[in-house]
């Protein structure tokens, strides 16, 4: 079973969205898959997704409310096959703390997976409205359609 992390900066709007759409898409397909999701920084550790991602996802028909946020660790690179980070940013925080090119090659953006070679970022929505939110729901949710014709 291969098992995937998604990595934002605080786990509360992009990367918990990208994991509650996954699990979404596992039930719906019964895809054997693991996933997680976590922040590269500890602002949020411990807390709900924002409460603006929760309400967009659940419009869509996702459910967001049971997950928590939690901070990258180094372990992750052992427990995951594949880590897709939000951003950059996100990328460059992550790879500073790979040990070794193994860890390294599991490290990629997310919408790579979807959109080969594009280097597209996902939007943070943090500081937008309702309609970013939205914008960046359907975003993640098509790339990760397009991505589960993986499995």
């Amino acid at each position: 079973m291969q098992k995937i992390l998604f990595v934002c900066l605080g786990n509360i709007c992009r990367s918990p969205l990208a994991e509650g759409i996954l699990l979404h898409l596992k039930q719906k397909h019964n895809l054997k898959i693991e996933i997680d999701s976590a922040g590269t920084s500890q602002y949020h550790v411990g807390q709900a997704p924002d409460y603006r991602t929760i309400a967009n996802a659940k419009k869509n028909g996702v459910d967001l409310s049971f997950l928590r946020a939690r901070q990258f660790k180094e372990n992750d690179f052992e427990a995951f096959d594949k880590i897709y980070v939000m951003d950059k940013s996100n990328f460059t925080n992550v790879i500073a703390l790979a040990k070794n090119q193994e860890h390294k090659n599991k490290v990629s953006l997310f919408l790579n997976s979807a959109f080969p070679n594009m280097d597209m970022e996902v939007p943070d929505p943090y500081y937008g409205t309702e309609k970013d939110f939205e914008e960046v729901f359907q975003l993640v949710y098509k790339a990760s359609e397009l991505f589960i014709k993986q499995f």
